[in-house]
């Protein structure tokens, strides 16, 4: 009988799972994402399930209170999940609301015709080469604004960007120390341009490694119509994979791990008008920046304090969700982990300072609500990865029980949630939320991150900016061992766990009611999520920095005779064609789109044509980065193709990216 019930809790579990998937099936047809009713309702019941499984672990799956370390490891899981989903739930709230200002954009176009504003253009740089920055400067000039000038900062001094500077006509500006990093770099270009006999009405900040498309100004400046408005936001799309795409050969299926941020999460943020600052690709009122004193340095995020100054001074903030701008991701891992360890750092200094939720400022409480928003993510998401790893081989290996839970219980009550946040994230974002894949993309720098989030807290100052290197050569495997050690030591360990869960029916294992077989699932889970982040740590080398595959009909002319080819693919230096399989060293010029005849040489042959090296004049250079940068479409994934993501995986995990 016991057996019976035992099951009919299984079944009875399962049909709820099965009822979500339903609702999966159905919710498309039904949901409309830009509304906000359905969104509410749709966060709200997640809202909903997650307290129901807070409470049910609370109630039953917890340790008794004791001095024990069955206690010590039970309570301590369970506050590092209290402390995730409260995260969740302010997630959910702000997701429940979004707001898209194109068409508010479309109609105040040109609000400014009869004076066009005076834009000054900051591209603050440190260490990058110049095939990084003059891709930027290019894209500056060609921005189509009448009135601009274009401003490189550069803190590494180097005499061959001045002169770089002077032969593009762009202005040049250095200081004699590098004192407040990026943040004291462009107050020292403020205090430059104050000095102007007519300053700028409004600053575009853009990273060194950023393009910006030709309407980058345009599009931005109509939202200023707003006398309030003292900052817009635009999202960042990056032209290369970054490091969980590429290693794991999903550049082609799967989106960069920023894409749910700036797609769907600011848009979301500014329905609540707290969309913030991310540095670059952002456009500020010359009066709100010269109002707050220019740009905090109390933080080494100074981008995301910006947005929290300006609000202090009682300025609002914009965030116009269109692809205006295109840039170079963190191509390794190392850089990719520094990069994303100094936004938790900053985020923790700038909960400590003046513009803190909880210091005597003139913040609303939504503002105040954001930067805990903000907080509880880098303190919640990164630790409780890291516990969810390590607290399975409490049990393996020590005998202590972190979960006491029936498998029925904890399908109907966590596998219930898990699928519902499935439901509801990929119904607003859909093909941005993939288990394991979400999971390996925040375990990679999980260690720094939760150290950054844990020492930001405590000690918040004194600590270096690091600056994300940019360029380098990426043309070899290199496999990050430092990273990757503790990693391989919990798969290592985890497979151990499962090996001694599967093979130890005699092991004096804690009676923990059906704990065991909860935790052989959880290991199983574990072992997945760990390998695919061991392959991630295996860096590939990186052959192109940018490849045009879009087919283009063309001509190649050799000995003065034009032939029809079809170009497959296009970088700044090589061109592969289909047509004619014209011999090793053969010269000739190919027309292209935009750039005009390029002279051309044979360098290799292939199966249906041959590849070609490109002789460019300085002029075609250019109209070239301006065809793959500023007049591209948008870069990148979108969203995940299931079909095309599976035969990546396949492909990668047999060793053939």
């Amino acid at each position: 009988m016991s057996a019976y019930f035992y099951l009919s809790d299984i079944q009875s579990s399962m049909i709820r799972v099965l009822l979500v998937l339903g609702v999966a099936i159905i919710l498309p047809l039904v949901f409309n994402k830009h509304n906000r009713w359905h969104r509410s309702a749709i966060f709200a019941v997640a809202g909903v399930l997650a307290l129901r499984y807070l409470w049910w672990r609370a109630s039953e799956t917890i340790a008794p209170m004791g001095l024990t370390w069955d206690c010590l490891a039970s309570w301590s899981l369970l506050g590092l999940e209290v402390l995730s989903i409260v995260s969740s739930l302010s997630s959910f709230v702000i997701l429940s609301r979004v707001r898209h200002r194109g068409e508010e954009a479309t109609a105040q176009a040109d609000w400014w015709a009869a004076s066009p504003p005076r834009v000054a253009i900051l591209i603050a740089t440190y260490n990058e080469e110049l095939e990084i920055l003059e891709r930027t400067i290019i894209g500056a000039k060609a921005l189509k604004h009448p009135n601009k000038e274009v401003l490189i900062l550069d803190d590494g001094r180097r005499d061959w960007l001045r002169d770089y500077c002077e032969a593009q006509g762009v202005r040049y500006i250095t200081r004699a120390d590098n004192a407040g990093s990026k943040a004291g770099n462009m107050n020292n270009a403020l205090r430059v341009l104050a000095q102007d006999t007519v300053p700028p009405d409004y600053i575009a900040v853009l990273d060194a490694d950023f393009v910006p498309h030709r309407g980058f100004i345009s599009r931005t400046l109509a939202l200023f119509k707003d006398p309030k408005i003292g900052l817009v936001q635009t999202p960042q799309h990056f032209f290369n994979a970054d490091p969980v795409q590429h290693n794991l050969g999903l550049s082609r299926s799967y989106p960069d791990e920023q894409r749910f941020f700036f797609d769907h999460l600011q848009p979301a943020r500014d329905a609540w008008g707290i969309a913030f600052c991310c540095g670059t690709s952002s456009v500020m009122r010359w009066q709100a920046v010269q109002d707050v004193g220019g740009f905090p340095t109390e933080s080494i995020t100074e981008d995301f304090m910006m947005t929290l100054v300006l609000r202090d001074g009682g300025w609002d903030t914009a965030y116009l969700d269109e692809p205006l701008t295109e840039g170079l991701a963190p191509e390794g891992l190392k850089e990719y982990v520094t990069q994303r360890s100094r936004w938790c750092l900053g985020m923790m200094q700038i909960a400590r300072s003046r513009v803190g939720p909880f210091a005597r400022n003139n913040l609303r409480l939504r503002d105040r609500w954001s930067v805990i928003d903000a907080v509880l993510y880098w303190i919640s998401t990164f630790p409780f990865r890291l516990a969810a790893l390590t607290y399975p081989l409490l049990y393996w290996f020590f005998n202590i029980t972190v979960v006491n839970a029936e498998v029925a219980d904890v399908i109907g009550y966590f596998g219930v949630y898990y699928m519902w946040i499935l439901l509801a994230m990929n119904a607003v974002a859909r093909g941005m939320v993939i288990p394991v894949l979400n999971d390996v993309s925040q375990i990679l720098g999980a260690i720094p991150i939760s150290r950054a989030a844990i020492v930001g807290l405590i000690q918040p100052h004194g600590h270096p900016f690091k600056v994300t290197a940019k360029g380098g050569d990426r043309s070899r495997i290199i496999v990050q061992w430092e990273l990757l050690r503790p990693y391989l030591i919990l798969l290592v360990l985890t497979i151990g766990g499962l090996l001694i869960g599967i093979y130890s029916d005699d092991f004096a294992f804690n009676d923990a009611g059906q704990g065991k077989s909860v935790v052989l699932f959880w290991t199983l889970y574990n072992v997945f999520v760990l390998t695919f982040t061991l392959i991630t740590f295996v860096e590939l080398p990186r052959k192109e920095r940018h490849i045009a595959d879009k087919p283009e009909q063309t001509s190649l002319t050799v000995d003065g005779m034009p032939l029809p080819v079809v170009v497959t693919s296009l970088t700044q230096d090589t061109l592969r064609y289909e047509g004619l399989r014209h011999p090793l060293g053969t010269v000739g010029t190919i027309k292209l789109q935009e750039v005009g005849d390029v002279n051309a040489t044979v360098i290799a042959r292939t199966n249906l044509g041959a590849r070609l090296r490109l002789q460019a004049t300085p002029a075609q250079r250019e109209a070239m980065l301006l065809r793959f940068y500023a007049d591209g479409e948008l870069p990148g994934v979108a969203r995940a193709s299931a079909v095309a993501l599976v035969k990546d995986l396949a492909r990668r995990m047999s060793f053939n990216p």
